[in-house]
């Protein structure tokens, strides 16, 4: 494995760079620094850009519209925007659905769905976990009932996140109560604005609203909307995951919360000399920098094999596991870090309506928010509980 940039690297990551200064302003690139969010406007703009580039899509082929980015150029674009606290790209379109309805889906869904996730016209997002139904996911109990040219689907999905800004959901149904779980499920396309379909908000400890409960009641899906064969699902599921998996280890995401971290250690104080010299601060730091470097190692050989024609298997699991422990250890120590400031709730909606301010240095605005959202990191995408079963099945043959 090379891991020496070339000429073509450096030169791409400098187009990175240049387009990032271009296309968001610094003030907007240092409230989001400080703890701030952004709105779904932000992130839609920001998407259109990319796509208008030919940035978006990095994992698509480019027949269909994708960057056809080499590896290397993936996790070099990943780098930079982390490091510029960019928008996230929404990943339930273009990094989940989109790679399934390009492999599982007839000419007229690609036709349909592709170009719209593209454009961020349409935003997803995936109805997978119910009330009952999370880590053992085949025990799902949503119902979808064929009524000649279309299904009747009835059920709840819960922790969907983003539904309340989403114009389609992909959607796991059971379409056979009497084979073996992961026999009688299917994988339909729901449009969010269909009747019988009800959001409900779940505010998280955080305080905020991503996620979401929805319920569908008598909702009529046409059978064009099914992706692959009926009872097949779980086969596509298990393809989604494995995308789902390895993009959220956010390991560029963590090497740029690692630096922000001692940024803020650098200007705490502890006994009248800076935090970050405190010798047992730092050896906490080291710790997490060690475990950093190991998973970007790992990834990178992930990569090269990708490079090679390889698909992630297992490692995926192994991905997952370690980014989202090292995210929730980034952001306890980050807590520990700004001390009493990180119990204090900021709201930048109710500071923009009133004379309230945040009590403490911008740097340490939503830290506590983001150690209370980061618990979920090792629960969604298939617990790490799961991954671990995983894991020793594939690699350990237990």
């Amino acid at each position: 494995m090379n891991l020496n940039y070339t000429d073509e690297d450096n030169k791409f990551r400098k187009e990175i760079k240049d387009f990032i200064k271009s296309n968001l302003s610094e003030e907007v690139l240092k409230r989001v620094s400080n703890g701030g969010k952004y709105t779904k406007d932000e992130i839609v703009n920001w998407q259109k850009a990319l796509h208008k580039k030919g940035m978006f899509a990095s994992n698509w082929p480019k027949d269909y519209g994708g960057c056809d980015w080499t590896p290397m150029q993936r996790y070099i674009f990943d780098q930079e925007t982390a490091f510029a606290n960019t928008p996230q790209i929404v990943p339930f379109g273009v990094t989940m659905v989109g790679p399934v309805i390009i492999k599982f889906g007839t000419s007229s869904q690609k036709e349909k769905y592709l170009p719209k996730i593209l454009n961020s016209e349409h935003w997803w997002c995936q109805g997978y976990s119910e009330p009952g139904s999370g880590s053992d996911l085949a025990s799902l109990q949503t119902k979808a009932v064929s009524e000649g040219n279309n299904y009747i689907v009835n059920g709840t999905k819960t922790w969907t996140t983003l539904a309340q800004h989403s114009d389609w959901m992909f959607c796991l149904v059971r379409t056979n109560t009497k084979s073996k779980p992961q026999e009688g499920i299917s994988f339909l396309l729901i449009d969010m604005n269909s009747k019988g379909i009800k959001v409900e908000p779940i505010i998280t400890l955080d305080g905020s609203h991503e996620i979401n409960t929805v319920y569908l009641e008598d909702v009529v899906v046409t059978k064009d909307n099914l992706i692959y064969e009926e009872n097949k699902g779980w086969t596509v599921a298990k393809y989604l995951l494995s995308h789902e998996r390895t993009s959220i280890a956010q390991v560029a995401r963590s090497k740029s919360a690692i630096k922000k971290l001692k940024n803020i250690a650098s200007q705490e104080t502890y006994s009248n000399r800076p935090l970050i010299n405190n010798i047992r601060f730092r050896d906490k730091l080291t710790k997490l920098e060690m475990d950093m470097h190991a998973l970007e190692y790992s990834e990178l050989r992930i990569l090269s094999d990708e490079a090679k024609g390889a698909a992630p298997g297992s490692e995926a699991s192994f991905l997952k596991i370690r980014g989202s422990e090292l995210q929730q250890k980034i952001s306890e120590l980050t807590l520990e870090a700004v001390g009493s400031f990180g119990i204090v709730k900021s709201n930048e909606s109710n500071i923009k309506k009133t004379n309230e301010y945040f009590p403490g240095p911008e740097y340490a605005n939503n830290v506590g928010a983001d150690y209370l959202n980061l618990r979920k990191t090792t629960i969604y995408g298939g617990s790490n509980e799961i991954q671990k079963n995983i894991l020793s099945k594939m690699v350990l043959g237990l």
